[in-house]
């Protein structure tokens, strides 16, 4: 077995990471070793120094890749090396004078509050099943800030009607518990009657199409751009964009910046940050229209 592979293994069943951060960690480090056999010829990459790496994300940063993409391949390096000093196999990481590409700071996108009342009050739903249907996943983001995959693989086992409360399975199989508005229960209950009543199947989603089969990420994708389109003339109108609205509307009513972390499965406070640039300018607005001085 290959370091690759050992490595690939350890994420798979020691750090339970998803299929999808195992397949871009190898692609990211088939890249490497590909750049490496082009440039060096053979090699072996417990020899590897910090000079092989900084000239692969030059050549990088010459295709034309964004300092995200470039930073998330630096990243994935980052752990591997991290692994093999775990393993012994190395005694110093390539890694450490590595230094990563400035990123350009962005803020996330949200929608505002009056656009989110209007969408969800205003009859812009359909009566039927899958109007009643596209209406809860719209309020279930809003409500919850849970990610896409998230709401998609919902079970009717998650959610507690009585306490307001659903159960998330996050990133790296992380497990927390979300409060949602109770008004929301209304079309919980008014969504699983049409659907009793329109499927006599068991259910092993929570959402599922007007063929009663599981919902999937491109559907509700659809569902939210869709909707969103109607009140917002925002460019990205995405399920993120209203996870983005969720901790915006959150911090900007004095919610506790650690609450709004745990809410939204954040690992680390920094990730939550970002949504504090909102509040910063509310806070600006206040105070230049009541100080005397401002």
């Amino acid at each position: 077995m290959s370091h690759q592979e050992s490595f690939l293994k350890y994420l798979r069943f020691e750090k339970r990471c998803s299929n999808h951060t195992v397949v871009a960690y190898k692609k990211d480090l088939d890249q490497f070793e590909e750049f490496l056999f082009k440039t060096v010829g053979d090699f072996n990459v417990l020899e590897v120094d910090s000079k092989m790496v900084r000239l692969w994300i030059v050549e990088l940063m010459d295709k034309g890749m964004t300092p995200k993409t470039v930073n998330r391949k630096i990243t994935s390096l980052k752990s591997f090396y991290k692994y093999l000093l775990r393993q012994e196999l190395i005694e110093i990481s390539p890694m450490n004078s590595v230094i990563s590409p400035k990123m350009p700071k962005k803020l996330p996108y949200f929608v505002d509050e009056n656009s989110m009342h209007r969408l969800l009050d205003n009859g812009y739903f359909r009566n039927d099943f899958e109007g009643v249907r596209d209406k809860l996943i719209v309020s279930l983001f809003y409500g919850t800030g849970m990610r896409l995959s998230e709401l998609v693989n919902l079970k009717d086992s998650d959610i507690y009607q009585s306490e307001t409360l659903i159960r998330v399975l996050g990133k790296n199989n992380k497990e927390r518990i979300v409060p949602y508005p109770r008004s929301i229960n209304n079309l919980i209950g008014e969504y699983l009657m049409m659907r009793e009543a329109e499927y006599s199947i068991d259910f092993a989603s929570f959402f599922i199409t007007a063929k009663g089969k599981p919902v999937y990420h491109k559907l509700v994708y659809r569902v939210v751009h869709n909707h969103l389109a109607l009140v917002t003339p925002l460019e990205k109108k995405s399920p993120h964009v209203l996870r983005h609205s969720y901790a915006t509307h959150l911090l900007n009513r004095g919610a506790d910046l650690n609450a709004v972390k745990e809410l939204l499965g954040h690992s680390n406070l920094a990730a939550t940050q970002v949504y504090t640039h909102t509040t910063t300018e509310k806070l600006q607005s206040i105070y230049k229209q009541a100080h005397p001085r401002a």
